[in-house]
């Protein structure tokens, strides 16, 4: 921490005192290590302190999470030091919990889900083996309110031939996204996803019908913030 008195260089009245302080410091969370540079400006006069943060640098290395950088850029632009620390490590439980539930499916299904960024993306393709050219995308980003609480989001993105649209009397298609969202207030995140993929297994990869989602699904453990995902 380095220290600079204002004061002297400032035109201020003679009670009041002002300092600016500048820190830097360096952590790790969850084997992501980021350095912070900021200043703090303190204001003393006869009856009162206070102090602001007037200049916040994160310094994060390269992750495979791409949707930290968003949450950089949010608490760099707030100045919000207090929001950085209670969220990151609440973004990251969740980014992991992500990344080991796409890996498990894939490796249990790896006939149809695709994960074309690999396991850490956002993003996972499950594709029909009975229909060529049908596949449903699951979008699941993490979403943060503006006093830095974090859950997750998950949308359907159906992805057809032109053909299928055309064929489909009943909207089926249309409403999926909204079936989806349903499925998932009901049922949770890790067993929503299970039914999505097992509704396009061939019948001789379906999952026993007594078979629980506890059964399939390892129980790493989840984010201490759990919530059912935002619809």
């Amino acid at each position: 921490m380095k220290t600079e008195d204002l004061t002297s260089t400032e035109k201020t009245e003679k009670s009041i005192k002002k300092v600016l302080q500048k820190h830097r410091l360096s952590g790790n969370c969850h084997m992501i290590t980021f350095q912070l540079e900021f200043e703090i400006l303190e204001i003393q006069n006869k009856e009162s302190l206070s102090s602001v943060i007037t200049d916040l640098n994160i310094i994060m290395e390269p992750t495979e999470y791409s949707e930290l950088s968003e949450f950089v850029s949010r608490a760099e632009e707030r100045r919000d030091l207090l929001m950085f620390f209670r969220s990151l490590r609440f973004f990251v439980e969740w980014c992991d919990y992500r990344k080991h539930t796409f890996q498990h499916l894939k490796d249990k299904y790896p006939e149809i889900v695709h994960l074309p960024e690999g396991a850490a993306s956002s993003c996972m393709g499950v594709r029909s083996a009975c229909q060529p050219g049908f596949e449903l995308v699951v979008v699941w980003r993490m979403h943060m309110e503006e006093e830095g609480k974090v859950f997750p989001k998950l949308d359907l993105l159906p992805k057809v031939p032109q053909q299928a649209l055309e064929l489909d009397q009943h909207h089926v298609l249309e409403t999926a996204p909204l079936r989806f969202r349903t499925l998932l207030g009901v049922l949770g995140i890790e067993a929503a996803l299970e039914s999505l993929i097992t509704s396009l297994c061939p019948a001789d990869n379906q999952v026993p019908a007594n078979t629980q989602v506890c059964d399939f699904i390892p129980r790493k453990q989840l984010p201490a913030s759990r919530e059912k995902p935002r619809l």
